[in-house]
């Protein structure tokens, strides 16, 4: 990054070290979840696929895009004025900010993902 505060590279102020260390963590979650979960549709049938996993990949969706903004927020944040530019160092930061909710929603809303998740977590209990 080429923005300085306070004289300093941002990578070199211990919050943004902090925050980039936040988003990685939940990043490489969700992809450790997300590969478990590509591998077990592999070695499933359909239809066990869709009893034991609809819940988990629901769930699953839900994470990705409160991941997605989390570190699009985070990303606004350590940029400041220039993730609010359409060009230049900041226009991806602000395009994701921007479009975020747009990606998210076509999949179903996070409260229907969850609501799935859970229902099927609770059906699974009951086998």
């Amino acid at each position: 990054m080429k923005r300085k505060t306070f004289g300093k590279r941002l990578i070199d102020h211990q919050a943004i070290r902090t925050k980039l260390a936040h988003m990685a963590r939940q990043i490489e979650a969700t992809q450790a979840a997300l590969e478990t979960s590509a591998y077990q549709v592999t070695k499933m049938t359909h239809w066990e696929a869709l009893n034991k996993l609809a819940g988990p990949i629901a769930l699953l969706k839900a994470q990705s895009s409160q991941v997605f903004e989390l570190c699009a927020r985070e990303a606004a944040q350590i940029f400041g004025g220039l993730a609010y530019t359409m060009g230049g160092q900041g226009a991806k930061v602000e395009r994701l900010y921007r479009e975020v909710r747009a990606y998210a929603i076509p999949g179903g809303s996070e409260e229907i993902m969850l609501d799935l998740g859970i229902k099927m977590a609770v059906k699974s209990a009951k086998l």
